[in-house]
């Protein structure tokens, strides 16, 4: 990443002692828009689409609900010690446009427009959108990066094979990735839990190149663990996070379209992404973030400090 910035200052977010926090421009944690700076080092972009959902809709509205909730995000990361709008420039790119009523060419549309971006040689954190919106995301991050290792927190593996007939939908992702040449055979399941359709799901799994840490192995590991096993797994490949919000247990994360029981803590979810600024992190997605089912924005709440998270550890690269 370049921190010269094309050579202008940095443009940080609105100063909160000059304008309140709930008043102003709602981009994520009042961030500049794309279009107000002359280039951005990381970008932070929605996709409102969630029509591969087959369960509870809703997650079109997260992106929108994610920035609302990002509004609280302080300048300075203590965990990381760093003030990450300081050291690179980061943006707001609004939402991409796409059909909500046909998957694969929505897919197409995201897939395109996400290129467009990353070529310039930005990064991206992805807002969903439901889950489905990983697999366009991969597509671009692979456009400039070619095949990555994918690390997944979600309570479900995301390799099934299709719905209803549907070859893409939100439970899919990454198989269909898997399938396009997108991914290493240096995978990373983090967080999955609950009852599946057949043990022979965990068997295609594991031949799609996962290897899993389910959230009965948490309390054994702890995070430290967890980001040890996450370091050996991915190496020093290219690394692609996608982040399902329904990782969290429901007590967390209640806003989201498909919830299981017995799930991650906020903290826990945290620290662990904070440990990833030892792997070379390329591109992230943050999804499935169903605001109708949330509660005091607890969920998107969550959703707003992971990306908060993510963007620290951008910024630490830079600083490296």
């Amino acid at each position: 990443m370049n921190n010269e910035s094309g050579g202008n200052s940095i443009v940080g977010p609105v100063d909160p002692q000059v304008q309140p926090r709930y008043a102003g421009w709602t981009t994520y944690a009042r961030l500049p828009r794309l279009e107000d700076v002359p280039s951005a080092d990381v970008v932070v972009v929605g996709v409102p689409f969630d029509s591969a959902v087959t369960y509870r809709p809703g997650a079109r509205f997260g992106p929108n609900a994610i920035r609302q909730a990002s509004r609280l995000i302080r300048g300075y990361n203590p965990a990381l010690d760093i003030k990450p709008f300081e050291v690179c420039q980061f943006a707001d790119a609004g939402d991409l446009a796409c059909n909500p009523f046909d998957i694969g060419e929505a897919v197409d549309q995201i897939a395109a427009q996400l290129t467009g971006l990353l070529a310039t040689g930005t990064r991206a954190v992805v807002l969903g959108g439901d889950h489905s919106v990983a697999l366009p995301s991969l597509r671009a991050a692979h456009s400039v990066h070619g095949a990555m290792a994918l690390v997944h927190f979600d309570a479900h593996l995301d390799t099934w094979d299709s719905y209803y007939g549907a070859d893409i939908t939100h439970g899919s992702p990454f198989r269909r990735a898997f399938e396009e040449g997108l991914l290493l055979d240096r995978n990373m399941h983090v967080g999955v839990r609950g009852s599946i359709y057949d043990r022979k799901d965990l068997v295609e799994d594991a031949g799609f190149g996962f290897s899993v840490i389910t959230c009965r192995d948490i309390d054994a590991l702890g995070t430290a663990g967890i980001i040890e096993r996450i370091r050996e797994r991915v190496g020093d490949a290219p690394v692609y996070v996608s982040v399902d919000i329904d990782v969290l247990d429901p007590a967390h994360a209640p806003g989201t379209g498909t919830p299981e029981a017995g799930g991650m803590s906020s903290r826990e979810l945290l620290e662990v992404v904070r440990g990833l600024d030892s792997v070379n992190l390329v591109a992230v997605d943050v999804v499935e973030v169903s605001p109708a089912y949330d509660h005091a924005e607890i969920t998107a709440v969550a959703a707003a400090n992971v990306t908060w998270e993510f963007l620290s550890v951008f910024g630490r690269k830079v600083q490296q």
